[in-house]
């Protein structure tokens, strides 16, 4: 097959698939489910508290996603198949802090696989168009491009995870020394919280203002700071709840439990701070060994060798 006949079978591919997505679309070949036809009989009434509500859901991409709506919907749907947790998926948006659902992110996760498609399908049809590469090496390069896109906004939520909980952790210090204080003026641990969130900035802060919010929706502070561990699942603040817990529950003195908590914290950013600076050091050692160290060598022994040449 010549490249000419490689562009024909790409252009009748394009246009075979575009026609399937207009026939498919089709309201006579688009079933109504049951939820669909029943939603217009009913009558939403909302019973949850303004203070938990969340920001009202604006369109990711303007018109573009209002035309491709149902095409996002089947999509995220097809491939919610294949995902295992979905729980698991809004857990971990709630620990990066965005307020997006999962079908949303899977959304935006199925326009990144398909701009890789494009970019990939391009690149194909350049090295089939010179003669660079074969049909099957171009699907393979599409395939990767998709699958690609499609793991690379996955891992930039993870790496979104890391760094809001190592700026958590940097905050939790100060907060916790501003806490025990307020503690210590003889605040109850609810005010202090409240102080501490409406006198900071931050990450951390964020977190306890919407603790808060629950609290005055009626739900307990224990129960509250429970779910802001479990969402945020940072070992520091687990032992920060759990000191908090049993101070309301039994009593116990709770400032020199927060102090000691923050110091607690200051030691392990220490010992990673020191465990960074050996594996540098470590790392440091192979340009040294690899580059250095032979060209000292051949500095030190090529004049011998020069002047044995020269006796000689």
């Amino acid at each position: 097959m010549n490249t000419h006949m490689a562009a024909v079978v790409a252009s009748g591919l394009g246009l075979g698939l575009g026609l399937w997505l207009v026939f498919a679309r089709l309201p006579v070949m688009r079933k109504p489910s049951f939820a669909q036809r029943v939603e217009p009989q009913l009558r939403s009434n909302a019973g949850r508290s303004r203070l938990l509500a969340a920001e009202e859901s604006r369109a990711l991409f303007g018109p573009l996603e209002r035309i491709f709506a149902l095409l996002l919907s089947d999509a995220v749907g097809w491939l919610g198949r294949f995902n295992i947790s979905v729980k698991g998926l809004t857990a971990r948006l709630e620990r990066a802090g965005r307020k997006e659902s999962a079908l949303e992110f899977r959304a935006v996760q199925v326009l990144w696989a398909g701009v890789g498609m494009v970019l990939g399908l391009a690149v194909s049809l350049v090295l089939i168009w010179s003669g660079r590469a074969n049909i099957m090496g171009g699907l393979a390069l599409t395939l990767g491009a998709v699958l690609g896109a499609y793991l690379l906004y996955d891992y930039l939520l993870g790496v979104r995870i890391k760094h809001r909980q190592a700026r958590i952790l940097a905050e939790f210090p100060a907060l916790a020394e501003l806490m025990a204080l307020a503690v210590g003026a003889g605040e109850s641990a609810g005010s202090a919280l409240d102080r501490v969130a409406r006198a900071s900035r931050g990450e951390l802060s964020r977190e306890f203002t919407s603790v808060l919010a629950q609290t005055r929706t009626g739900i307990p502070l224990v129960e509250a700071l429970s779910s802001f561990s479990e969402r945020l699942n940072v070992p520091a603040l687990s032992r920060f709840v759990d000191g908090i817990s049993v101070a309301v529950n039994r009593g116990t003195p709770l400032a020199d439990v927060l102090r000691a908590q923050a110091q607690d914290v200051r030691d392990v950013a220490k010992r990673d701070l020191m465990e960074m600076a050996g594996r540098k050091e470590i790392a440091m050692m192979v340009p040294l060994v690899f580059g250095v160290l032979p060209l000292t060598v051949v500095f030190a022994v090529f004049p011998g060798l020069a002047l044995l040449e020269f006796g000689l």
